[in-house]
């Protein structure tokens, strides 16, 4: 163990002679009126430790940034969907886009009376109630509506009693 302190020992003495002799040599090559500049450059360097800003209140406030208002260069929406024509373009053909004829919406058919539709996705269970009342001329007791991962929107239209959903079906060509 000593040996090893012996060997770093004098490692250190070997460099820090060589630092010692080329700051003789650094100091030797200026004039002598700059020594104080060379020390306070020194000084300055890396010896010079970080100042930290001292807080003088218990609670921390989050300094507040500049909010500003939006300004946009163009708008997002074109302007035929801005104006009150998008209310007109919502009609029965566009709320309603195809009948869903998978294996559940067969079984929903047959056993709870129900049809399964994939509509429109802005469109409400009130407008889909009415596009299936003009489209299909049946009365739905209820509309359940979801939306499925792939982002389409589905809609389950519970028929009332006295319309027959496999009827209803076999008429628009489900089944």
């Amino acid at each position: 163990g000593q040996a090893r302190k012996g060997r770093s020992r004098a490692g250190q003495g070997r460099a820090g002679q060589a630092g010692n002799r080329q700051a003789r040599n650094v100091t030797m090559a200026r004039p002598a009126g700059n020594k104080s500049k060379a020390a306070a450059n020194a000084q300055r360097g890396s010896n010079s430790s970080k100042s930290i800003k001292i807080r003088h209140k218990v609670r921390f406030f989050r300094p507040r940034t500049k909010t500003v208002a939006r300004n946009p260069k163009y708008e997002k929406k074109s302007a035929s969907l801005l104006s009150s024509e998008a209310v007109k373009k919502m009609d029965k053909y566009r709320v309603i886009r195809h009948p869903l004829t998978t294996e559940s919406a067969m079984k929903k058919i047959e056993d709870h009376n129900t049809l399964v539709f994939i509509v429109d996705v802005l469109s409400n269970k009130r407008q889909i109630k009415a596009a299936v009342k003009d489209l299909y001329k049946i009365e739905a007791l209820r509309v359940n509506t979801l939306i499925r991962p792939d982002g389409q929107k589905k809609a389950f239209v519970k028929l009332k009693q006295d319309h027959d959903a496999l009827d209803v079906a076999n008429r628009i060509g489900i089944i």
